[in-house]
């Protein structure tokens, strides 16, 4: 470590609370078709809505733009039991989400869907993989699935991509310069959540070294990350770059 290198600071890792309201969602080609279904409520065309999209893709964002509309309750898909049921049901709209992970109750989410129609109930389903990569063992379950109308969200384009890391800077209050969006853009995975993960880095080691983010720094945490670009070295050189 060099002698004029500056002290860390220590780096506390507190949360960020996301912004799921409408105005903060960014639309563009690989969610237009989902954020359509969304805002054409309460005219859909089925009671049932499946979303489905990878992680961190903007699925529970979508679903709580459309909570808030709708007056729903939220509940994972492990919530979702022969005993809540019912009271799933009761509130008059439910957002089920992440029904792709481990522990659902197969059964109960096809009685909940039965009795989500006998009491005209909207529900709205995320997933992070198609229907039919889900595994559903109940049949019944898995023919309403497939006939469920939904969308899918697809990997974001450039346009996207670029706004969405602006945009994760900005909620972070963070400035920076347009080389590091750049760097980002050319040099990620097409992923939301992989744009939140770098951002996330980021900050954390700018703060840690008591540093502005630079284009070198990024590409550091970029090298750390296993993805393109950069070496360790280029962390710490003058920020000049």
């Amino acid at each position: 470590m060099r002698e004029n290198a500056p002290p860390k600071q220590l780096a506390f890792d507190l949360p960020l609370d996301p912004r799921f309201g409408r105005e903060d969602f960014l639309v563009g080609p690989a969610n237009e078709a989902a954020y359509a279904l969304i805002e054409a409520w309460p005219d859909w065309p089925d009671p049932v809505l499946v979303l489905t999209g990878p992680p961190g893709s903007g699925k529970s964002h979508l679903a709580s733009i459309w909570a808030t509309r709708a007056h729903a309750w939220t509940v994972p898909a492990a919530g979702v039991t022969a005993e809540t049921v019912t009271h799933c049901v009761s509130n008059g709209a439910l957002v089920v989400e992440d029904i792709d992970r481990a522990g659902r109750d197969e059964a109960a989410l096809f009685h909940l869907l039965n009795r989500a129609r006998e009491r005209k109930c909207p529900v709205l389903l995320t997933s992070g993989v198609a229907i039919d990569r889900l595994g559903l063992t109940v049949a019944d379950l898995r023919s309403r699935l497939r006939l469920a109308p939904g969308a899918a969200i697809v990997e974001p384009d450039d346009a996207l991509l670029r706004a969405v890391i602006v945009k994760l800077f900005v909620d972070r209050q963070l400035v920076v310069d347009l080389r590091v969006i750049d760097a980002l853009v050319l040099r990620i995975d097409r992923s939301l959540g992989r744009a939140r993960e770098v951002v996330t880095e980021l900050d954390r080691d700018a703060l840690s070294r008591g540093r502005r983010i630079t284009r070198p720094l990024a590409l550091a945490v970029l090298a750390r990350l296993g993805l393109a670009g950069g070496t360790e070295d280029d962390g710490i050189e003058d920020d000049a770059d």
